[in-house]
């Protein structure tokens, strides 16, 4: 990347005001409202299937319909923020996320539900894009890995508390409440950003006109791009694993495994825990062994986390002494996916828009696209899957759907990553 090309750094901007604990505190808080979104309100998932009078596969549902509305979401607001800025469609898109939570809170029927998650999906993406684009408005590649990885501690803080609060919230005040956390949530949220995020894409940057064919030639442009697509897979993947263990928990834990809801909370916060100590590492081990370095490492560690799920299923259906599998049986393989999940996504994120610093929305937007497709294709294959005679009530399709994210995630990591995940061509 030449010096006419690369975006000015955060220390040469301080005119606008912009300390840098603003810039992790807005990232790690733009991107957390998704954990947040799909994470707090996971232990009530049994609850909530109980109270609208749904079976467990149309409750998965409410969150394969954020997924989806997130994905398609953030194709628009990637092209708008790119156009006009980042501040007008984080106020936009964080305003019209809290009264999609206030619709899920009162929603009296599954379809009202699901209507209000996909509008809930729909707005957050306007914050994930924004929290990522901005990154590369501000960094070069490895030092805007850094920022991100400082961001996602602070995700990674939400993602662990998250749970742990709608545990017990279900418990002790049923799941409405879950739902209300969410709009409160989003609150705090908009009202960090009106009072101290500037605006970080200056206008001279901005695209010029906001020509829709022109920026579907442009998304398929950055498709073709190898380091885009090598990342883009590296965060679909590990993202794809992890959303088998979030749509699968709350029945795994609770009704095969006979936790209560505060205690399935508790087993979400720590894997939580884990990918924010992989994001913690990923600080670490960026400035010694470099973007491949660190996918490396962590491209091993999902490898390892998927084996342990891949046993603990052959464990289950063998049951030597007459021992199945319980809940600390799984928690090992989990914590290092999760472990591996918080070093890959930094990297990732980072990696998918290194090539674009003038096009950093769309291929944001773009990658996050791609990630929630793959997301809502494995919530589908799952509300199948888990319904199957044989496999209804086991952990097999959690532990086995961990197991296959985590041996993709690792071919992308060591072959792919490696081969093409560094940018040689700014565009």
């Amino acid at each position: 990347m030449s010096a006419s090309e690369a975006p000015q750094r955060l220390d040469e901007r301080q005119g606008l005001g912009l300390p840098p604990w603003v810039v992790v505190a807005a990232v790690g808080l733009l991107t957390g409202l998704q954990p947040l979104t799909t994470d707090l309100y996971l232990p009530a998932l049994p609850q909530m299937q109980a109270g609208l009078g749904v079976d467990a596969a149309a409750a998965q549902w409410t969150l394969s319909v954020v997924i989806l509305a997130f994905g398609i979401g953030q194709l628009v607001w990637g092209a708008i923020a790119d156009r006009f800025g980042r501040a007008i469609v984080l106020r936009w898109g964080l305003g019209l996320y809290v009264l999609a939570s206030l619709a899920a809170v009162l929603a009296p029927d599954i379809a009202v539900m699901l209507a209000a998650r996909a509008a809930q999906g729909a707005c957050l993406s306007a914050a994930v894009v924004c929290g990522r684009a901005m990154v590369r408005d501000l960094f070069a590649p490895e030092d805007g890995a850094r920022v991100m990885a400082k961001g996602m501690s602070v995700l990674g803080l939400l993602a662990l508390s998250g749970p742990v609060i709608g545990g017990l919230t279900v418990t002790h005040f049923g799941w409405r409440p879950t739902m209300a956390l969410m709009a409160l949530s989003g609150l705090a949220i908009w009202l960090f950003v009106w009072l101290r995020l500037p605006e970080t894409l200056p206008p001279e940057r901005r695209q010029q006109r906001l020509d829709w064919l022109a920026i579907v030639r442009q998304w398929l442009d950055i498709g073709r791009h190898p380091t885009f697509r090598a990342h883009a897979l590296l965060t679909a993947s590990t993202y794809g694993g992890l959303y088998v263990f979030l749509a699968l928990a709350p029945f795994v834990f609770i009704r095969v495994l006979h936790l209560s809801g505060t205690g399935c909370g508790l087993v979400m916060a720590s894997t939580s825990l884990a990918y924010l100590s992989g994001t913690v590492v990923c600080r670490k081990v960026l400035p010694r062994g470099g973007l491949l370095g660190t996918v490396r490492l962590a491209g091993w560690c999902s490898l390892a986390g998927g084996a342990w799920m891949g046993a603990a299923s052959l464990w289950q259906v063998a049951q030597p002494w007459g021992l199945g599998v319980s809940a600390f049986g799984l928690l090992p393989g989990l914590w290092v996916y999760a472990f591996a999940h918080g070093i890959h996504q930094p990297c990732g994120q980072t990696g998918v828009v290194a090539a674009f610093p003038m096009r950093a929305g769309a291929a944001s937007a773009l990658s996050g696209f791609v990630l929630c497709a793959v997301a809502f294709g494995v919530g589908a294959l799952l509300a199948w899957w888990s319904g199957l005679p044989g496999w209804a009530g086991t952990i097999h399709p959690m532990s086995l759907g961990v197991a296959l994210g985590g041996a993709l995630t690792a071919w992308t990591a060591l072959r792919r990553v490696q081969r093409h995940g560094l940018a040689h061509a700014p565009a």
